[in-house]
């Protein structure tokens, strides 16, 4: 007869994501900071915006800035194609919209199957990998979005807020 301890808790947190693709990398983020997930649309252009902002978008009367990953990670510019998103997220009490080349899925895993990102991780800024999710078959790299923008460029896109607000 199997004996078992009656006082151990099940402790599997789950993560619940939305994971998507930037080139071959997948990505997942907490799916309590999306808002939404739209089809690529008309960015405008703000002079003198940082390198990875695209420009802002109208969503529903709301101008929203909109990052490129690509640029933010570091990695090469790519044609917008059928494929490519706008998930909208609350970062750091602002509505950003970041551009990827594709979104996969929903998915929960649990926290077990996680841990810290390697000291090299993969060619993009480590300061921004949560952790590493190893599912059966593929690796997700968790994004922390409350460091994908450093104060100062914070500061910058509230900047790029307020000369669009003017513009307007």
């Amino acid at each position: 007869m199997a004996s078992f301890d009656v006082h151990k808790k099940e402790t599997t947190e789950l993560l619940q994501l939305v994971s998507f693709f930037i080139g071959s990398e997948e990505f997942g983020v907490d799916i309590l900071y999306v808002q939404e997930i739209n089809r690529m649309s008309q960015v405008t252009k703000v002079p003198n915006a940082p390198d990875f902002v695209n420009g802002v978008i109208n969503l529903r009367g709301r101008v929203i800035p909109v990052i490129d990953l690509r640029l933010k990670f570091g990695m090469p510019k790519k044609e917008h194609d059928k494929n490519t998103r706008i998930i909208v997220m609350e970062v750091s009490g602002k509505t950003v919209g970041f551009i990827v080349d594709s979104v996969n899925e929903v998915l929960r895993i649990s926290k077990d199957v996680t841990e810290p990102p390697p000291e090299l991780a993969m060619g993009i800024n480590s300061e921004y990998i949560k952790a590493v999710g190893k599912l059966e078959d593929r690796l997700l790299i968790l994004i922390d979005l409350e460091k994908i923008l450093s104060k100062e460029e914070g500061v910058q896109l509230n900047s790029v807020m307020a000369t669009e607000k003017e513009v307007t």
